[in-house]
């Protein structure tokens, strides 16, 4: 039987290593996407949408499906499906490998202040600057509600879920952007603060760069941490070696 290998997708790297595995002949791939996306794109191999039902969901997929491996492949800051996963893979003894893109680095003329999350950010915000670029994704916006004397441009691919900061202005887009375009943006607006989760790759990064070239601050909201014993593998050919499924 081909072994078969669970792909838990969302990302780019998620549909490079699908379409990866999707190209050896041997290998059967089914990816598993949350849903919380209207129009994904496009995935080779078989594709599910929607959740397990926790770690103990997953762990009985995994054994209905015959599942050889597991690759979490989720955005980094996805830490609810990374400990399923986790703990999925422990109770059933399949194999799990972790897949994320490397965090972005502040550089020099880089004003970053780090943030341990979207309250940490909101607390810090107010001493930092008052017209808002907030580039956190459409969840979690709650964090900001309370924050009614500051001005927020928020950027999201979807509409963001209530409850909104009052004086917000929404921008539906999805990158990968340019930095003239987003130092555009930021001038347009009259930014005077970025926002933004620690996502790294390319996509998203153009912001900082634009910031970085007009002086201006970016509070920057740290990854949350692995589980215990876990470790991650930064790009689509570690993780095929890690599946033994090196270049074929």
């Amino acid at each position: 039987m081909s072994p078969h290998v669970l792909v838990l997708g969302g990302t780019t790297e998620a549909r490079e290593l699908a379409a990866a595995l999707a190209s050896r002949p041997a290998v059967r791939v089914t990816t598993s996407l949350a849903g919380r996306v209207s129009r994904p794109g496009a995935v080779e191999g078989d594709v599910r949408i929607g959740g397990f039902g926790g770690a103990q969901g997953l762990a009985d997929w995994l054994r209905e499906h015959h599942v050889d491996a597991v690759v979490d492949a989720t955005h980094p800051f996805a830490a609810g499906i990374t400990a399923n996963a986790a703990r999925a893979a422990a109770a059933t003894g399949v194999p799990l490998v972790v897949l994320r893109r490397p965090g972005w680095s502040a550089g020099p003329g880089d004003r970053w202040h780090e943030a341990a999350s979207l309250t940490d950010a909101a607390t810090l915000l107010p001493g930092v600057g008052r017209r808002v670029l907030l580039t956190t994704g459409r969840l979690g916006l709650a964090a900001f509600a309370h924050l009614t004397d500051l001005h927020f441009v928020v950027r999201s691919v979807e509409p963001p879920e209530p409850p909104l900061p009052p004086d917000m202005r929404l921008l539906l887009a999805r990158g990968p952007f340019t930095v003239e375009d987003e130092t555009a943006l930021l001038r347009e607006h009259r930014v005077d603060v970025v926002v933004t989760k620690d996502s790294g790759g390319t996509a998203t990064a153009a912001k900082l760069a634009a910031a970085r070239h007009l002086g201006l601050p970016v509070v920057v909201i740290r990854r949350p941490p692995l589980p215990q014993g876990v470790t991650a593998v930064p790009d689509v050919p570690r993780a095929l070696n890690c599946l033994g499924l090196g270049p074929h």
